[in-house]
């Protein structure tokens, strides 16, 4: 520290001041630098793994710092951002089709007589003259067609899925930590970083690619949170990645084979993709979200992200029936978005937000939370993990997910919880061993009760 000021000035300052080093001489940051040593030899090492200086080792031993500083990004942004609602029910009903008109969201006409034969199909693109005008004095269910009809309805099932992660410390370890030139409470430090790991992996699981649901090698995908790319998807999206083979990680090879169940199966009902002659082709149905991937996701299909690109899908979501309340990003994307505004002369708003088990929502004049930029006043969430659909391999821009939170949550069954136990609860031989084991566990599902309120753009590009 300088004698003159009393302020620190150099890393050389910083260094005498942290550890006390007469004239600022040395650097003790490493212990390799030779200045000093652990005590002794470790009981079960063949030689000291640190260097020392003479007789200086049993005197002074200096630490790297009790803190453990993380140099790992792990964000939960996805994790965060999401509803969340008790797990109350094994699954819900939902209505799939209106009486007459089709379960797209614009009301359908075609040419059907659907009061001579009331079918999904005719029902599905009635007569314009079909829908509710009857004559005077009609009979019912007479020769004039004026007969019974009703909305069709189906069940969603959704079973929890627990999500765990076990770690453990010897008992030798957790005494040492606490003297000589350890760490202290070693168990504090290691429970800290794995409740982080164990909500990063929560938040990774949101924003798996669905091309990792037809990897042959990970058969068992279906024990993570379904993931939101799945959740927001359609039969005519998983179509189209079949034709660009992005589909053949290991479980589907392309080649005229059938779309595996992973990919099309979500909450009890399938998405219906079929193949003839290596050409896959999407049965639109309820549980398609609005998907904009452009003309199809092969290498020379990528479009440059625009600001009519967003605002279409903003209006198609609005004109199913949904409200979007956050979009998810990757910081790529958000650059790229910014860019797009401040060469109109236009800029992003800025406003606060904090999680809480009801989503997203506004915390006007609160200090806690966390300020995010704004596209029409909807959150826009950067995501680390965000990944990039497409065949593109230069210029890709991440996905964005434009979510309506009152119809998509993660329906939780078991908060986070944190068990221990072992030897130094008295009982080792809970744990099998001379030390302690902890574990965080989470149960809980996605849930989507709406899938024409969520919409995703992918396969995009900055140039």
């Amino acid at each position: 520290m300088s004698e003159n000021t009393g302020y620190i000035k150099t890393m050389r300052d910083l260094e005498a001041a942290s550890y006390g080093v007469a004239g600022a001489s040395g650097n003790q940051l490493l212990k390799a630098g030779g200045i000093v040593g652990g005590f002794g030899t470790p009981h079960d090492a063949a030689s000291n793994p640190f260097t020392a200086a003479a007789n200086l080792g049993d005197l002074y031993n200096v630490l790297y710092g009790q803190k453990v500083w993380s140099m790992l990004n792990q964000e939960v942004n996805p994790l965060a951002m999401l509803a969340k609602r008790p797990y109350t029910s094994s699954g819900w009903r939902v209505l799939k089709s209106r009486p007459v008109g089709g379960s797209d969201a614009a009301f359908g006409i075609g040419t059907n007589a659907v009061t001579a034969t009331m079918s999904s199909a005719n029902a599905g693109s009635p007569r314009a003259d079909q829908i509710g005008g009857v004559e005077e004095n009609a009979t019912l269910g007479g020769a004039d067609g004026f007969r019974a009809m009703a909305p069709e309805y189906t069940k969603l099932y959704v079973s929890p899925k627990i999500i765990a992660h076990l770690f453990e410390f010897s008992e030798l370890g957790m005494e040492l930590a606490a003297i000589d030139d350890g760490v202290g409470d070693i168990r504090a430090i290691v429970r800290e970083d794995m409740g982080k790991h164990h909500a990063e992996v929560q938040s990774k699981m949101l924003v798996m690619p669905l091309e990792r649901y037809d990897d042959g090698t990970a058969t068992s995908i279906e024990r993570n949170y379904t993931s939101l790319f799945k959740v927001v998807s359609s039969a005519a999206e998983i179509a189209a990645m079949a034709d660009a083979n992005l589909l053949d990680t290991g479980a589907n090879n392309g080649s005229n084979a059938a779309v595996v169940d992973d990919v099309v199966k979500i909450f009890g009902e399938t998405r219906t993709v079929t193949v003839s002659s290596n050409d896959y082709s999407g049965t639109a149905s309820f549980l398609d979200a609005e998907v904009d991937f452009g003309d199809g996701y092969a290498a020379g299909d990528a479009r440059v992200l625009t600001l009519s690109l967003l605002n279409d899908m903003i209006r198609r979501i609005r004109q199913n029936g949904g409200n979007p309340k956050v979009i998810i990003t990757g910081y790529d994307t958000i650059q790229h978005l910014s860019d797009l505004l401040q060469s109109q002369e236009r800029f992003m708003d800025r406003k606060e937000i904090v999680p809480s088990h009801n989503g997203v929502r506004g915390v006007k004049g609160s200090e806690v939370g966390f300020r995010v930029a704004t596209y029409y006043d909807i959150p826009i969430i950067p995501a680390k993990d965000m990944p990039s659909t497409g065949s593109n391999t230069t210029n890709t821009l991440s996905d964005m997910l434009v979510l309506d939170t009152d119809h998509l949550w993660l329906s939780v069954m078991t908060p986070t919880q944190y068990f221990e136990d072992g030897i130094t609860s008295g009982n080792p031989f809970g744990v099998g061993k001379l030390g302690n084991q902890g574990m965080y566990r989470t149960m809980g599902e996605t849930c989507c009760s709406f899938f024409k309120g969520q919409g995703k753009i992918t396969n995009l590009k900055s140039a």
